[in-house]
């Protein structure tokens, strides 16, 4: 493999390639990516020993680009009478924040941002905190559920927020915002550099209504059921006939934030119908930089039917004895924003007169911030 796309393992001291497999995953709805490496070795005379340990911390990098920070989780090894395959598989620092407990004291909140009950919730761990969005309005209250997961309690903050967290190459925890890495210089186009697609096109988890119910304390102004019962709703005429969906809401809820969930569950799970996956090859792009997760790529796809801009929402990048290929996952990107506009409102044409499949269902084009 040329050093460009050549893998090292940076560990205790000692840079290690010549990998025979490589799978080196990683998305904005994952909040740990992970990497799997392996090597082969030819009975009799070769060194089978790797001087690497379970808990090691590592760095992944492909060529001189860092892609990966973290651990060391597991270190298989399989062999026969001809061959020894070892292998070398971990995850991002962020990983401790999905398996381990949140151990604050005392483990509530009040009258703090988001991204402050983050930052708290994962400095136990030693995980830094970075957030690309802006500073949300301060909560009422946030305190930790028995048994659950530092992650399991920030998913809760974020999705009352509508924010996504990931890792970052560093492996620090991100609360980010769609698009946020940048736009891509190549298109994803078939019949140039789309090897494989496919698309479930399953539209099973949408309705045509989204309820969503929560409570909050009572304060001098709004006591009894004004401020125990909070409700909203909005409807999808997308959807063609009558299919509702309860979703209630723990923790603090208003009805600002009641409706603001109801929306943004309305757009994500459109978008979750029209996510896409391809595998192109090598990856990189024709600049030399990297296929990113959170990157917006024009997606050209005749035999779906699809001409718009798209988010890449998860990314692995794999070796085998086929070479290397990019599995790419995209989204439409506004069903990532954390503050969806009406979609109906949004809609427009493209110029040149003919919509394509999905025109009805998506904007045809997405600017951030717009």
């Amino acid at each position: 493999m040329d050093n460009l796309n050549a893998v090292t393992l940076s560990v205790n001291g000692l840079d290690y390639r010549g990998w025979t497999k490589v799978s080196i995953s990683a998305g904005i709805e994952r909040q740990s990516r992970d990497f799997k490496l392996d090597v082969t070795w030819r009975w009799p005379g070769q060194d089978t020993e790797i001087p690497v340990r379970q808990g090691d911390y590592c760095q992944v990098r492909i060529g001189d680009d860092l892609v990966l920070s973290g651990w060391i989780y597991s270190t298989p090894v399989s062999y026969d009478s001809k061959s020894v395959n070892r292998a070398i598989a971990g995850r991002s620092v962020t990983s401790d924040l999905v398996d381990c407990s949140a151990i604050n004291k005392p483990g509530q909140w009040r009258g703090q941002s988001v991204q402050k009950i983050v930052q708290a919730l994962a400095e136990p761990y030693g995980v830094q905190v970075l957030s690309q969005a802006a500073e949300t309005t301060k909560l009422a209250d946030h305190s930790i559920e028995p048994g659950e997961t530092v992650f399991e309690s920030i998913d809760r903050l974020l999705t009352l927020s509508r924010l996504l967290s990931t890792d970052d190459a560093r492996g620090r925890l991100v609360i980010i915002r769609p698009g946020s890495a940048g736009r891509a210089v190549d298109r994803l186009e078939l019949g140039q550099n789309i090897l494989t697609g496919s698309a479930a096109l399953d539209f099973s988890g949408v309705f045509s209504e989204y309820r969503v119910t929560g409570q909050r304390s009572g304060t001098d102004e709004e006591f009894g059921e004004k401020a125990s019962e909070v409700r909203a709703s909005v409807t999808d005429p997308r959807a063609t006939r009558k299919r509702v969906l309860l979703i209630h809401e723990s923790g603090q809820m208003t009805p600002t934030l009641a409706e603001a969930r109801a929306n943004w569950e309305r757009g994500n799970r459109m978008g979750k119908a029209l996510t896409l996956q391809y595998k192109v090859q090598g990856w990189r792009q024709s600049n030399g930089a990297l296929w990113l997760p959170n990157m917006v790529v024009r997606v050209v796809d005749g035999l779906i039917g699809i001409d718009r801009d798209m988010l890449i929402s998860e990314i692995e990048y794999s070796l085998d004895e086929n070479g290397t290929v990019a599995n790419i996952t995209v989204g439409p990107p506004d069903a990532f924003d954390p503050e969806p506009k009406d979609p109906h409102k949004a809609r427009k044409l493209k110029k040149g007169g003919k919509a394509d499949n999905f025109e009805y269902l998506i904007p045809a084009d997405w600017k951030p911030g717009t």
